[in-house]
C-alpha cells in the first residue's frame, strides 16, 4: 500500500514535517514556480498528486506578471481534490481572506499551532 504524502512550500516548518513523518505519512517539497523547491505545483496531476498540501501564505501569491498565480494553484487544488493548508497567524486571517477571495473550500488558513492537527486529520 502506498503511503500518503504531504507536498510542501519552502520555509515550511521542519519540525511540522518531522512530526508528519513520525506518523506514517511521506513529505515532498513542492515549487511555487519560482523557488525551484522541487516539484513544481503547476506540473501536478492525477498520478504526481499529494494527500495534502501545506506552506505558507506568502508562497502562493504573486506578483502581476509571474506565470503561476493563486487562483492557478487553487484550480490545481480543486481538480484533483488536494486540501491546502496555508499557515497564517489567526489574528491574520481576515486580512489574508481578502487577499484570496477566490480561494475554494479545500483552502484553509490555519494559525501555525493548528496545521499539525488539522494535518493529521485530514490524513487519518
Amino acid at each position: 500500500m502506498t503511503r500518503k504524502s504531504v507536498g510542501y512550500f519552502e520555509g515550511t516548518d521542519s519540525t511540522l514535517l518531522t512530526h508528519i513523518i513520525m506518523n506514517g505519512y511521506d513529505t515532498v517539497p513542492i515549487s511555487n514556480g519560482l523557488d525551484h523547491h522541487g516539484q513544481s505545483v503547476a506540473q501536478m496531476n492525477s498520478r504526481t498528486r499529494h494527500d495534502i498540501l501545506i506552506g505558507y501564505l506568502h508562497k502562493v501569491m504573486a506578483e502581476e506578471d509571474d506565470d503561476l498565480q493563486s487562483g492557478d494553484i487553487f484550480h490545481i487544488c480543486k481538480t484533483y481534490s488536494i486540501p491546502l493548508l496555508l499557515e497564517v497567524p489567526s489574528h491574520l486571517h481576515e486580512q489574508a481572506r481578502r487577499l484570496i477571495p477566490d480561494a475554494p473550500d479545500l483552502v484553509e488558513l490555519l494559525d501555525p499551532s493548528e496545521t499539525l492537527a488539522r494535518a493529521l486529520e485530514l490524513l487519518a
